[in-house]
């Protein structure tokens, strides 16, 4: 069994960095490449914190890990050396845990018993192990393709190959299923592809576990926009289930700033893929931050890409902003109690490697020369507010102007849900005020036979959340073409993270 002590004995320990100087001359990961012995000895170590709590928060569905992730078990067997019976565990209850691993905030940290005081220490290191059992298991061939056993003679289409297509896809192929995914891009991926920067995940890891796929049975067309390539009539007569996983890409734009038709302000994503497609062999980025001074409007998980992004290409310097006062550096639990997500200031390796961030100021006007260019921007301190119908409320607090220079301006401030696409039209699907695309508690949309999971319904969401819809609308699919289903559900289309409202 676990040691309840293991987190007196040792302390906590992330991944090791490469050094900050030398990482943003590349675009390799930023974490050290350990030796294999070195790595598990010290992951081993991490896991032994664990004290297999008789109530385990970390894989609660609303408190920690949506996929219900068997973090006690996989933790004791890698504590035990026992590598390919953690690897069996993982893999029981997430697709990718190389994506999550290396991408996931790691809400399952915050709901660890170990966060509940700090005297403890710290969360177990949860993240690290599971990316260390996923690597180990690609390593060592713990993770052959799953052929299915029979046949259904049925056919899914999954529109979207991000993560939550891809987990459906998976679950449907291995339970019979004949599948195909599509893509409107030239490769798979969707934002694992061109969203997710290179030194947070190196395609590599997504091009392995596309090829899991393919051996599966899985079939991929890629270049192909459903609803014009391939239309909707066409759809719906060629396949028994459709599965609408197309994400929620539609940026929030910031249109009422004055100056925000000037050349050189973007929406992140307009830096971001070419900066992906630079990676792929596909050329120089044509949003590129080479000798510029760059301003990054948000502070959010994009807003840190963006920023890693910029350091690569050379920016002259980078200035972060955000509406909000800047968190704490430790948890106030009479804000945050344990185990919802804490309010806490979040440091990126990205900040790490350079530029500044400025807390509680809002963008009065972008300021351009002659050319129609941005070249600066001017800025109000500002405090964020709600009013009566709960909508949120920007208002400047002094009358003082500060003007930073900026070459090149992005705007990092989320997502407003699925884009308008004819696929929506010819299916006669109409988005929800949110933007996203609802379901009932089959996750079937309005129209019969047509689901929808991920970002597309959720928002703008986690990757662990996105996987865990994906395998739930297989089961969903599963069982409106079969019957029945034992294929797993962690979650339900309306269950929502616990939070203080």
């Amino acid at each position: 069994m676990a040691d309840p002590n293991g987190f007196l004995k040792f302390a906590r320990g992330d991944a090791p960095k490469r050094p900050a100087a030398e990482r943003v001359h590349d675009w390799d990961e930023v974490y050290v490449r350990q030796p294999a012995a070195a790595r598990e000895e010290q992951v081993r170590t991490q896991a032994s914190r664990c004290m297999d709590c008789g109530i385990p928060f970390c894989h609660s569905g609303t408190a920690g890990c949506p996929l219900g992730n068997l973090i006690p078990e996989w933790n004791d067997l890698v504590r035990r050396g026992d590598w390919p019976q953690a690897s069996d565990r993982l893999h029981a209850t997430n697709n990718f845990p190389e994506f999550t691993g290396r991408l996931c905030p790691a809400p399952c940290e915050a709901a660890c018993v170990l966060s509940a005081t700090p005297e403890a220490g710290g969360a177990v290191a949860i993240k690290r192990v599971e990316q260390t059992i996923a690597d180990v298991s690609w390593e060592s061939g713990f993770v052959p393709p799953w052929q299915a056993a029979v046949a259904s003679g049925k056919r899914v289409a999954v529109v979207g190959s991000g993560p939550a297509g891809l987990a459906a896809a998976q679950q449907l192929t291995r339970a019979g299923h004949d599948v195909t995914v599509y893509e409107r891009d030239d490769r798979l991926g969707g934002l694992l592809r061109y969203g997710i920067p290179e030194f947070k995940m190196e395609k590599k890891v997504l091009d392995r576990r596309l090829a899991q796929l393919r051996a599966e049975g899985t079939r991929f067309v890629t270049s192909c926009e459903v609803g014009v390539d391939l239309t909707v009539e066409q759809l719906q007569s060629s396949y028994d289930a459709v599965i609408l996983a197309v994400g929620a890409l539609r940026g929030r734009d910031a249109v009422e700033i004055p100056g925000r038709e000037l050349a050189g302000v973007h929406l992140a994503m307009e830096h971001l893929v070419p900066a992906n497609r630079a990676c792929e062999g596909d050329g120089p980025s044509s949003v590129d931050a080479s000798g510029k001074n760059v301003v990054i409007i948000g502070g959010g998980d994009t807003a840190a890409d963006c920023l890693g992004t910029a350091h690569r290409q050379g920016a002259l310097s980078v200035v972060q902003l955000d509406q909000y006062p800047e968190p704490p550096s430790t948890q106030d639990f009479s804000v945050s109690p344990w185990p919802t997500w804490p309010l806490v200031i979040r440091n990126y390796p990205a900040h790490d490697e350079g530029g500044t961030r400025k807390f509680a100021v809002a963008v009065q006007r972008f300021v351009g020369d002659a050319d129609g260019h941005v070249r600066s921007i001017e800025l109000r301190q500002v405090r964020v507010t709600r009013d009566a119908s709960g909508r949120r409320v920007v208002e400047p607090v002094s009358d003082e102007v500060e003007v930073i220079p900026a070459d090149m301006v992005l705007l990092a401030i989320g997502f407003e849900g699925v884009e308008h696409m004819p696929l929506l039209d010819g299916l006669g699907i109409s988005l929800s005020g949110r933007g996203t695309l609802s379901v009932g508690s089959d996750w079937q949309t309005a129209t019969p036979g047509v689901f929808a999971c991920g970002d597309a319904h959720r928002g703008a969401s986690l990757v662990v959340w996105a996987i865990a819809e994906g395998r739930s609308v297989a089961n969903a699919v599963d069982s409106y073409l079969t019957g029945s289903s034992e294929l797993p559900s962690p979650v339900q289309p309306n269950l929502l993270p616990l939070a203080v409202v």
